[in-house]
């Protein structure tokens, strides 16, 4: 399932160093002119990399698996607006799929397909940056034309550019999140906002975290005083590990899961977790305000997912077209409202306002300074470290 760690050269976590002031980054800018959308590509079919051959002109299609609670939903007609939306502007019938739960266990359901040039029965993926960086050094992931995205250009200035991808001639950003402790406000209605007060013995059994090493060991290391974006030692990361495990031991925490442990806090099994933000934000809107979130006074982690083309999808012109649209700041703003994480599109904020002037000013969406200066960056890993530190959380959790 974890396959070719050995491969991968230091990920490129950070997006976003240290130099936590990205006021920058809320600053607007101006609407791409509708006069630069979907240049056309000529007509008939065009070979890609690899003798992939390009049917984007016969077969009307885009496939996109995507993370659960990651794109704006309605619940009474059971449609994504923005996507139905989409469809109807492009003339193009989308497949969306809630397939992804982990990188690690995705990149193991398609890993062997993409070896061999099969399809894999997806035209855009959304893996978090060090599994995006991975996708793009195997040769797993299509070279964006750029005429076809003109709204790459409205992506904030802070993720134009990042160490995996330079110039983001392979990828783009879907979301940014933070993760930190999630929970039911009416098991807990003082809430959690120290790792004390995680782990109390009244939430004994009652605690899941993410199966995100990065996360999960991230927040760890943070509560024992080691930055996660610093040159930490082995034994820094094995004394977080060890944290871990005795918790799990001890019957505190019921399981390690990926995106799934959002379904541990509606059930009732989980009182608190170690979570994303805005899947905690989704659930308590959902909730009539059940679940909240907090960056805990320790800190949190910072991270991004990205949109690629796999390198066997045929339907790559499509799939560019569906990554240009999601760039325009109205939609970027009508999926920001649902899913609550930190919107990629510049000029958002200001769309933003006219949908929800109270989420335009949220630091979770749209955050401050002071805001990222409470998260970190996990720091990238050199292959030998990937390899060591992922054996020791596979095993510190039982895999």
């Amino acid at each position: 399932m974890k396959k070719d760690i050995n491969s991968i050269s230091p990920e490129a976590r950070a997006i976003i160093r240290a130099q936590v002031s990205r006021r920058s980054v809320l600053a607007g800018v101006g609407a791409v002119s509708a006069a630069g959308l979907l240049a056309a590509c000529g007509t008939g079919t065009s070979t890609t990399a690899e003798g992939i051959v390009d049917v984007s002109d016969t077969e009307k299609i885009v496939r996109w698996a995507n993370w659960p609670l990651y794109l704006d939903f309605n619940e009474d007609t059971k449609v994504y607006p923005t996507l139905a939306a989409f469809e109807k502007q492009s003339g193009l019938k989308a497949t969306y799929t809630e397939d992804i739960d982990d990188n690690n266990t995705f990149y193991g359901k398609v890993q062997g397909q993409l070896s061999i040039g099969t399809d894999i029965g997806y035209d855009i993926v959304t893996p978090t940056d060090w599994m995006a960086a991975r996708f793009i050094e195997q040769g797993y992931a299509q070279k964006l034309d750029a005429a076809n995205i003109p709204n790459k250009s409205n992506i904030r200035a802070v993720l134009a550019d990042v160490g995996y991808d330079k110039g983001r001639q392979y990828s783009l950003t879907w979301q940014s999140g933070f993760a930190g402790f999630g929970w039911n406000t009416k098991k807990l209605p003082k809430g959690v906002r120290t790792m004390d007060q995680l782990f109390a013995p009244a939430n004994k059994g009652k605690i899941v975290v993410l199966s995100e090493l990065r996360d999960t060991i991230g927040v760890i290391m943070l509560y024992q005083g080691v930055d996660p974006s610093s040159n930490f030692t082995e034994d820094q990361y094995m004394n977080a590990i060890d944290f871990l495990k005795g918790k799990i031991k001890d019957g505190f925490i019921r399981q390690v899961k990926g995106n799934s442990y959002s379904e541990d806090l509606k059930r009732g099994d989980a009182n608190a977790v170690i979570g994303w933000s805005g899947d905690i934000f989704i659930l308590r809107a959902e909730s009539d305000g059940q679940f909240d979130f907090a960056i805990p006074e320790s800190g949190g982690t910072l991270w991004s997912d990205n949109m690629l083309i796999p390198s066997t999808s045929t339907h790559k012109k499509n799939a560019e077209s569906l990554i240009n649209y999601y760039y325009e700041p109205a939609v970027a703003a009508e999926v920001a409202a649902y899913v609550n994480y930190i919107c990629p599109v510049e000029a958002a904020q200001a769309e933003m306002e006219k949908i929800d002037p109270k989420l335009a000013a949220s630091p979770f969406i749209f955050p401050d300074a002071a805001t990222l200066a409470k998260v970190k960056v996990f720091r990238s890993l050199s292959a030998d470290e990937a390899t060591t530190f992922q054996t020791a959380f596979d095993e510190a959790i039982g895999n």
